[in-house]
């Protein structure tokens, strides 16, 4: 059995002053990492300073940013009660999400008193020219004039509350908003969800609920002698108005082909150039460096910038969005293929040439076995990730749902239907991501990667 023996001080000054170039380190070596982590650190302080990156932040609009959020999951109804001596009138937008003749449960009349409830604990009295505001334990009185809208005797404003020029805003928090004006008073009622999301407000089954719509699609009378009432429900969910279902899917649809297209056509054209660019296959120089050259052309161009070309090109549409997936993609997979080829086994190539092949059948078996399960999960790679890229493309007019989306956004109004669209798009991206590790797990014969 061997033990460890220790060393003293002196036998280890020895050792150091016979092998110097083993316990001494260069300069390099000492100093570098020090040295790396000061220039980082000098150059995020020079990135704050050029970017004005602490009063972005101080100056940020985070308020808009939680407004915005909001639409995305909760919609407002914005009702507006106008006094014209005692009389008070409620009206309320021309496309209202309550229907034609809204009577929401939240607005109340009883002996001269309007009322707007925004909770248990919340809501606002109109009394002649006298609006009660309860928030919790809190109240405030405000008197409208002809000219402005002020406090009950100035008193102070609580939190919740604010003068401007001649009204009074009034926060009720998530539950929405009160601006008390000469003449009129805008509600602001938030809820949460989506409103109208499977019938519109046009619709004979809107407001119904799932057991009255089964009974009526089951057992009831005809709503139209032309169709079933089931027919009429389906076409009333496909042609919604508000959410416009079928021209949602439609466009998912077309952004899938986009990236399945664009990718087989990809692949189809990067497999024969590929054995071009590959040094071992075609032992050509100059035919090897021009299709390679091609292929860091083709790829260099941003599939960004292909789907604006062709969109000049082409028009609008799917072509355009199917054109800069098949440009960028030929290139890229080009390029891994001729990688891929040039780093096989050769014995498998040179046994199959020594029974006498021809070339084309020495590629056939003696190459292709090798690297086509390599090819194809690649390939199943790059639609997966042109599923998500066709989405950005179609925004700039390369069809699909991109374009859909960027419509949504450019109103700034309708965050909802982007919302929509986004979950879509997401549930479509994993679908296809699982369906892509499985293939490729079964070429590759990785089963683990099915378990990511």
């Amino acid at each position: 059995m061997m033990t460890a023996k220790t060393l003293s001080a002196d036998q280890i000054s020895d050792l150091e002053n016979r092998y110097p170039q083993v316990f001494k380190r260069s300069w390099n070596k000492r100093y570098l990492l020090p040295l790396v982590v000061i220039g980082v650190v000098i150059y995020m302080i020079y990135c704050w300073w050029f970017f004005a990156i602490g009063t972005v932040l101080s100056e940020g609009q985070w308020d808009r940013a939680g407004i915005t959020a909001r639409q995305w999951y909760s919609y407002e109804i914005r009702p507006t009660m106008r006094m014209s001596g005692d009389e008070v009138k409620i009206t309320y937008p021309r496309f209202s999400v309550l229907g034609n003749n809204p009577d929401p449960e939240w607005v109340s009349v009883a002996n001269g008193t309007t009322s707007v409830r925004f909770g248990e604990t919340q809501a606002l009295h109109l009394t002649g020219q006298t609006v009660i505001v309860e928030r919790g334990s809190e109240s405030l009185a405000i008197r409208i004039g002809a000219d402005a809208a002020r406090p009950v005797n100035d008193a102070p404003l609580p939190s919740w509350a604010m003068l401007s020029n001649d009204e009074v805003k009034v926060n009720f928090g998530f539950a929405g908003e009160a601006r008390i004006m000469p003449e009129r008073i805008s509600i602001t009622r938030r809820f949460m969800g989506w409103p109208n999301f499977v019938f519109d407000t046009n619709s004979p089954f809107w407001n119904k609920s799932v057991g009255e719509v089964a009974t009526m699609i089951t057992s009831g009378e005809r709503i139209k002698p032309e169709m079933s009432n089931l027919s009429l429900a389906f076409n009333n969910i496909w042609y919604n108005a508000e959410w416009q279902h079928g021209d949602v899917w439609i466009k998912m649809l077309q952004t899938i082909v986009m990236a399945f297209v664009g990718t087989l056509f990809a692949g189809m054209l990067a497999l024969p150039l590929a054995f071009i660019a590959a040094r071992n296959i075609m032992p050509n120089f100059f035919a090897n460096q021009i299709t390679k050259r091609l292929f860091d052309f083709l790829r260099s161009v941003d599939m960004f910038i292909w789907a604006l070309f062709f969109t000049r090109a082409f028009g609008p549409g799917p072509l355009a969005g199917i054109s800069a997936i098949f440009f960028t993609d030929t290139g890229t997979l080009g390029k891994l293929y001729a990688e891929t080829l040039e780093n096989i086994d050769d014995k498998q190539r040179e046994g199959v040439k020594s029974v006498g092949a021809s070339p084309m059948n020495v590629q056939r078996y003696g190459v292709i076995p090798q690297v086509m399960p390599v090819f194809l999960s690649q390939m199943l790679y790059f639609w997966e990730s042109n599923t998500r890229s066709a989405t950005i493309i179609g925004a700039v007019g390369a069809g699909g749902i991109g374009l859909k989306l960027w419509e949504a956004m450019r109103t700034n109004s309708n965050w909802a239907n982007v919302a929509y669209m986004v979950v879509l798009i997401l549930i479509v991206v994993f679908v296809f991501d699982a369906i892509s590790n499985a293939l490729r797990s079964r070429l590759t014969g990785d089963r683990r990667a099915s378990q990511k």
